[in-house]
């Protein structure tokens, strides 16, 4: 009964799927011209169909709008939020420090710099679209894990989780200045610079979210791998090593799939702050701190909560557009510090 109870249960995986397709359905259906139910559902429900018998179906103005402009978005959103979430509660879990995430831990500053770099001065793959912009933000993201956990380690051989994070945010704080430097000089691409650090999945298509959902499934299957080294490491890393826990190898591989996954989701939705932070803490009031219980629940509310913040940010001030990471940092500075303080008072 305990091992049953400790891990992600059929029924609570029927209701968090339920939940989240529910909302996506909901989001689909409402922007600056709203659908009615039954034509969004019978529009996906045609495009499904047509996958597999190789009909299209007939073409209509919402349907063109269903699955041509906000499925796409809506899955991206979905999926961005999902992984950000999990890296977030990785990223907590691994070095046990409610205050750490991909951002904070110089991962997404990284990532950001290259594709800042790319976007401002025109670096491209041919053949493949925005791949250019990918590439930089992915190689920038591990790059910048090499160097902070090289850094780290000439400075404590252990790999301290204190002097990870110090590092990390040093880090931060240098990657932000070249990207501000990056931006003073980017000429006619500031304005795409500036709108794409607030963060944003407007133009998201399909091959978007093909890359996102593949790189969830790899680099999440690794954290998924290591969710009972990371209950270990609630016990703190001597008493983790001391019964079996390889520290540095686990440290290693978690902090290279959240790396590859913060690099994936900042070169296509720009940086989107708070997610990764926050949902970990609000979750784990739901189904508690046990890892292999969290990290599922993590990836569905994340991916909820960040496709109602889309919503919003596309809505609250139709036809205009606010970018998604104003609304997740609008939220989720409020949030944060609710959690803080009811923490402290539970304290």
């Amino acid at each position: 009964m305990k091992k049953r109870a400790e891990r992600f249960r059929l029924i609570e995986y029927l209701l968090f799927t339920a939940v989240t397709l529910a909302t996506a359905v909901v989001c689909v259906c409402l922007g600056s011209v709203s659908v009615p139910l039954n034509e969004t559902v019978s529009a996906i429900a045609g495009a499904v169909r047509g996958i597999f018998t190789g009909i299209a179906p007939p073409e209509t103005t919402h349907s063109t709008v269903i699955l041509s402009v906000r499925l796409p978005r809506v899955l991206a959103v979905a999926l961005t939020g999902a992984s950000l979430s999990l890296c977030g509660a990785a990223v907590q879990g691994l070095l046990r420090n409610p205050l750490a995430d991909a951002s904070n831990l110089g991962v997404s500053s990284g990532a950001a710099v290259g594709a800042v770099l790319s976007i401002a001065f025109g670096f491209s793959i041919p053949g493949f679209y925005d791949a250019g912009v990918m590439t930089s933000a992915i190689v920038f993201a591990f790059l910048s894990l090499v160097l902070i956990l090289t850094l780290s380690y000439k400075l404590d051989f252990s790999l301290s989780t204190n002097t990870i994070i110090l590092i990390g945010l040093i880090f931060t704080m240098f990657a932000s200045s070249i990207t501000s430097l990056v931006t003073t000089f980017a000429g006619s691409k500031v304005n795409s610079i500036v709108f794409w650090m607030m963060g944003s999945l407007s133009g998201a298509k399909y091959r978007d979210v093909v890359v996102l959902a593949v790189s969830l499934v790899v680099f999440g299957a690794v954290i998924f791998y290591y969710a009972r080294e990371l209950n270990a490491f609630a016990i703190g890393e001597d008493n983790a090593r001391n019964i079996g826990v390889n520290v540095e190898r686990v440290k290693f591989a978690i902090l290279v799939a959240v790396s590859a996954l913060v690099g994936v989701c900042v070169s296509i939705g720009g940086s989107i702050g708070f997610v990764g932070l926050v949902m970990p803490h609000m979750t784990r009031m739901i189904v508690g701190p046990n890892h292999r219980r969290l990290l599922p629940a993590v990836t569905f509310s994340g991916a909820v909560f960040l496709m109602l913040a889309d919503l919003v940010a596309r809505t609250i001030l139709s036809p205009r557009e606010l970018p998604i990471g104003v609304v997740t940092s609008f939220v989720g500075a409020f949030a944060f510090v609710l959690i803080f303080y009811q923490t402290r008072k539970g304290r």
